[in-house]
């Protein structure tokens, strides 16, 4: 029986995907590039911001250093934040979640100011019991530090724990720690390596209640 519920942030509760794609175009386009999006959905969707934006400055020859292209990318994400929607379906599952008494832990590789700045602006925030942050990891999603550290956080064990992920990253990350993991997915499908290690790929958050109700009938 699943005591906790770990939420990805990016993708997965909010539209940002769209976001980061435009922040790299913006960016390629200063140099005289420009970033198709199925370009985007293959080789940037669902990696780390780093990941990212080294294997831009690598593919594109950009002359720019590391440092300077994330704090870009973090000039216009703070600009095109006030703009991202909430996922259909996040706030009816969030308000299930709380009044059945399952723990709501936010995993995300995002900054603890900017995490907490769009879960309020979504009014969602008081939802979550506690926030593992990308400040407290190592190492990012495929590996499993993130959700290792939300299932410590939730006072649960792993097998009590439930994942819900987007990207074929979170969803590797999730299936080495040993937790169930459902993948909703965003832009990306995910290929049949990564479906094979999920509990369920459904269409939406919405499907996640009914999940949960079948999943609670069958173990009474």
């Amino acid at each position: 029986m699943y005591k906790t519920v770990i939420f990805d942030l990016d993708g997965l509760l909010i539209n940002s995907e769209v976001i980061s794609y435009q922040i790299y175009c913006d960016l390629l386009k200063n140099y005289g590039y420009e970033m198709i999006l199925d370009d985007y959905v293959q080789n940037y969707s669902g990696k780390t911001a780093i990941a990212n934006m080294n294997r831009i400055i690598d593919t594109y020859h950009l002359s720019i250093t590391m440092q300077e292209g994330l704090d870009y990318q973090n000039q216009k994400d703070n600009e095109y934040l006030k703009t991202v929607g909430i996922k259909q379906g996040a706030k009816k599952l969030l308000s299930y979640l709380k009044d059945h008494d399952y723990k709501i832990i936010l995993a995300t590789s995002s900054i603890p100011l900017r995490a907490r700045t769009v879960l309020k602006l979504h009014d969602i925030d008081e939802y979550f019991d506690d926030y593992v942050f990308g400040n407290e990891v190592e190492h990012g999603k495929p590996d499993p530090e993130v959700f290792l550290k939300a299932v410590n956080k939730s006072g649960c064990r792993c097998n009590e724990c439930l994942v819900l992920e987007d990207s074929e990253a979170g969803v590797e990350a999730a299936h080495r720690a040993l937790i169930d993991v459902i993948c909703i997915p965003d832009m990306k499908k995910p290929s049949n390596k990564y479906m094979d290690m999920t509990t369920a790929v459904l269409s939406s958050l919405l499907d996640v209640i009914d999940y949960l109700k079948e999943k609670e009938l069958s173990n009474r």
